[in-house]
Order: C-alpha cells, then sequence, then structure tokens
C-alpha cells in the first residue's frame, strides 16, 4: 500500500520541479505571444503594416519549427542541467537585443534566436518532467507545464501589452528580459544536476520522422492550433475594429480571454487521463463550431466576446494527451529519440501557429476580418479528420496484438 501511495503522489521536491519548469514557460510564453497584443504599435513605431508586423508572429513559429528538432536532436547527448542554464542565458540576450531594436530587421532577427532557444527550453523540460514524474502523475505535471503558456496569456501578455500600449513595446521586453533572468536564478537553484542524456545519433534521432503514424499524430495539433491562430493573430484589429471596443480595454480583454483560457489547462488534464485522443475526435468538432461561430457574432459586441472566449476555452485541451500520445508512440518506434520525441508536440503547435497567422494573413489581405473565423473552422476539422484516423489505427493495432497473443 505504501508502495502504491508514493507512486500516486508526488514528493516536495518534485512539486517544487514542476513548478520550476511551469514558471519557464510562462516566461517563454509571456516572450513568444505578447507581440500579438503589440502589432499595432510595432507596426507603428518602426514603420511597416499591420500585416508585415504579423510576420514577427509566423517568423517566430516557423523558426521554432524548424530549428527545434534540428537543435534538441543535436544537443541531447549533453547535461541536460548546463545545457539548460545557457539556453535560457541566450533566451534573455535575445529578449535584450528586441528591447534595443529601432529596425523591422534587427527585430525579426532577435526573435529567430529567441524562437529556436525556447522549443529546445520547452522540449527538455518535458523530458525532464517525463524522467522525474510519477507515471500516473504525468499527464498532470505535463498539462502544468503547458500551463505556463496559459498563464501567459492571463498575466504575462495583457501586462505586456499594457506597458505597450502607454509606455513602449520596447519596455515590453525589458519585461521579458527581466523575467528570463528570474527564471535562470531559480533553475541554477532547483534543476536535477545528474539528468542523464541520450547517446543516439542524430540520424536516430531524425528518424521518428520516418514513421507514418508519428507524422500523423504530429499533424493533428498542427491544424487544431491553426485554427484558433488563424484569428488570434488579428486578435487586437478584430476587437477595436469588429468588436468597436476602445483600444484602450484591449489589455483587459486579453486578460479575459487569458483566464477563459486556464478552463482550457485544467480540461487538458482531465482528458489526457484516461483514453484522450478518443475524446479529441469530437472536441475538434466542437472547436470547430466555435470558431466559425465568429463570422456571424463578429458584429455585436458582446456576442462577438462570447465566441472569443469560447475560442480560449478550447485552445489548449489537446495539449497534455497529444503530448502523452506522440511520447508513447516514440517509446514503441525509437526508444532512445525521447529527447526529441518532447520536442514534437510544441514544433507542431507553433508550425500551427504559422500557418494560422499566414492563413490569417492572407485572409486580411485580400478580404475582411470576418472571413478568418471560417477559414479556422475548417483547419479545427481537419485535426478532427486525422484524430478520427489515430484513434482508428489504434484500435486496429489493439486488434492485431490481441488476436497474436490469442
Amino acid at each position: 500500500m505504501t508502495r502504491n501511495i508514493n507512486e500516486d503522489s508526488l514528493s516536495t521536491k518534485q512539486k517544487i520541479l514542476a513548478f520550476t519548469l511551469t514558471l519557464l514557460t510562462f516566461v517563454m510564453g509571456t516572450s513568444e505571444f505578447v507581440i500579438v497584443g503589440l502589432l499595432t504599435e510595432v507596426s507603428t513605431d518602426i514603420g511597416i503594416t499591420v500585416v508585415t508586423a504579423g510576420t514577427l508572429v509566423s517568423g517566430f513559429a516557423i523558426a521554432y519549427a524548424i530549428g527545434t528538432p534540428v537543435l534538441t536532436a543535436f544537443l541531447s547527448r549533453f547535461s541536460k542541467y548546463p545545457l539548460m542554464l545557457i539556453l535560457i542565458a541566450i533566451f534573455i540576450l535575445g529578449n535584450v537585443v528586441s528591447a534595443l531594436a529601432g529596425t523591422y530587421t534587427i527585430l525579426f532577427a532577435s526573435r529567430i534566436v529567441t524562437a529556436v532557444v525556447s522549443g529546445v527550453l520547452t522540449a527538455l523540460s518535458m523530458s525532464i518532467a517525463s524522467d522525474a514524474m510519477p507515471k500516473v502523475k504525468k499527464p498532470a505535471v505535463i498539462a502544468s507545464i503547458f500551463a505556463g503558456f496559459t498563464i501567459a496569456n492571463v498575466l504575462g501578455v495583457p501586462l505586456g501589452t499594457f506597458i505597450g500600449q502607454f509606455a513602449s513595446w520596447h519596455m515590453t521586453f525589458w519585461l521579458t528580459a527581466l523575467l528570463g533572468v528570474i527564471a535562470f536564478i531559480i533553475s541554477m537553484l532547483v534543476l536535477p544536476r545528474n539528468l542523464t542524456s541520450s547517446k543516439s545519433s542524430l540520424k536516430d534521432q531524425l528518424s521518428l520522422f520516418t514513421h507514418p503514424r508519428i507524422i500523423l499524430a504530429f499533424f493533428i495539433p498542427t491544424f487544431a492550433i491553426s485554427g484558433t491562430y488563424t484569428i488570434y493573430t488579428y486578435i487586437t484589429p478584430i476587437i477595436e475594429n469588429e468588436l468597436a471596443i476602445p483600444t484602450r480595454y484591449v489589455s483587459i480583454v486579453l486578460l479575459a480571454y487569458g483566464a477563459f483560457s486556464i478552463i482550457s489547462n485544467f480540461l487538458a488534464g482531465k482528458i489526457a487521463s484516461k483514453n484522450g485522443m478518443r475524446k479529441l475526435r469530437f472536441i475538434f468538432i466542437i472547436q470547430a463550431v466555435i470558431l466559425t461561430s465568429l463570422y456571424f457574432t463578429m458584429s455585436f459586441t458582446i456576442a462577438g466576446l462570447i465566441s472569443i472566449m469560447l475560442m480560449a476555452i478550447m485552445i489548449y485541451v489537446m495539449n497534455a494527451t497529444i503530448q502523452l500520445y506522440l511520447m508513447d508512440l516514440a517509446e514503441k518506434h525509437s526508444p532512445t529519440a525521447k529527447d526529441f520525441a518532447s520536442s514534437l508536440t510544441p514544433v507542431a503547435v507553433n508550425i500551427g501557429i504559422a500557418l494560422g497567422s499566414t492563413l490569417g494573413g492572407l485572409v486580411v489581405a485580400t478580404g475582411s476580418l470576418e472571413h478568418l473565423s471560417w477559414v479556422g473552422g475548417l483547419a479545427a476539422l481537419i485535426a478532427s479528420g486525422l484524430a478520427f484516423i489515430s484513434y482508428s489505427l489504434d484500435k486496429k493495432d489493439k486488434r492485431s496484438e490481441i488476436t497474436r497473443h490469442g
């Protein structure tokens, strides 16, 4: 009985570690997402269009998606403790350069560096959590680490938006640099120093992408998050121009959006706790309906806000399920690529962010903001279709295994 109790609960040390990893994702999430609330200020200050400023979102996501898997695979051979601290230091430097940037080129370049470092840090955080936590608690801990990004939307993005609108967007990046310093100090004291590293080659790590099941699962979060980000990338002009809410209240709306997204993270842990993929098939259909509803509610302030808040509730519901699902698939097909497998969900999410923001840019450039809604809904339906296929293949595999052992 004592053994089961220990396996079903977290020690104080494990709880502190989980908090530290969540803090780290909060800091990285604030740095990544805050630019969404500052598109107008950045575009005005450095003399670019809002659509061009939107590439700071898509560019970050593309760099994250391309750089993270390759760099994670290469760096996985090194000791995790010093590697984490070095990467956090580079993250801080990237935000300092963003704060000092006076041109689009410098700002874009600093965001690229920050993106790649953030991706590797997220992957390592997931790997550390997987190694250090009891199996029964992994869904909740993984969900809590992803919650750092949720809390970034609740606190970091509205605060950064407020500072950027009423002081300067440069000050916002000074804030993210300061948060990075705090995360560095706590990580230096808390992160375990005896973490083992993977000894597999870069080729072995990247071989994960040769397995069709992993590729299929990889694109589920890609399309799910792209549905949301088709709209969310341009949430500020939607709030100001379509919902007719004054600029001074934008940060309050973003704060409310972040608060509702906490529900999303809570649901993520519940969904992942038992056969999450079965549930996600239908959850993505609900997401599609919510995203499409904005087409009909965007002309009405209250109704439009309700659609946006429901959108927030759906944004992270898949994270814990997909993270564990991809790591389980990797365990079956390529056990030595564990660290690399930890990077797949955040990489897929950022490809989705890039896809969504790019689609959103095309829609805004060729049409009106209201058309963002049905494009986002279509992406969510594609995610649902992929989830149906993955679940069907899982059931087929289980039947085959039963037959072999029957």
